[in-house]
């Protein structure tokens, strides 16, 4: 559970109030199971505090602090660094799927996997599977 302390209209909590202002929805968004409260006017001074579910607390003093310095130090806290998302999307695209076909995959075509049918390149198609067979009605051999 995050909750956020400031008072409305007071210079110490602007940044705080700024900072939910511009941040509490995509926090919101990106941590579904995480409770999120604002309080408004309810202390002398604005903090944010954070309750862990082994029943611990922090409790972050953001008073005469600017959005983007509290955005750092929730960041620096709590988020994962550029060095692991950068390592997590490439574990991510290098996943090995039987389905992917391509450059850097296991199968380059399709006509690779048994039983599927295979290139034009390597063998004349059927005529019930040549377009100008089919559509046109012409029996053409392919060059």
């Amino acid at each position: 559970m995050v909750a956020f302390n400031f008072n409305l209209e007071h210079p110490p909590s602007a940044g705080t109030e700024n900072f939910v202002f511009w941040h509490f929805a995509q926090m919101q968004y990106k941590n579904p199971n995480v409770n999120m409260y604002v309080f408004n006017n309810m202390t002398p001074s604005p903090y944010i505090q954070f309750f862990f579910s082994g029943g611990k607390k922090l409790v972050l003093d953001v008073d005469s602090q600017d959005k983007v310095t509290i955005f750092n130090q929730v960041k620096k806290i709590f988020c994962k660094t550029d060095e692991t998302l950068q390592a997590e999307t490439l574990a991510k695209e290098k996943k090995n799927n039987p389905a992917n076909f391509g450059y850097m995959c296991t199968h380059e075509c399709i006509c690779e996997i048994p039983g599927q049918v295979p290139c034009t390149k390597w063998c004349i198609p059927p005529k019930e599977l040549r377009g100008k067979f089919k559509f046109l009605g012409k029996d053409v051999e392919p060059e």
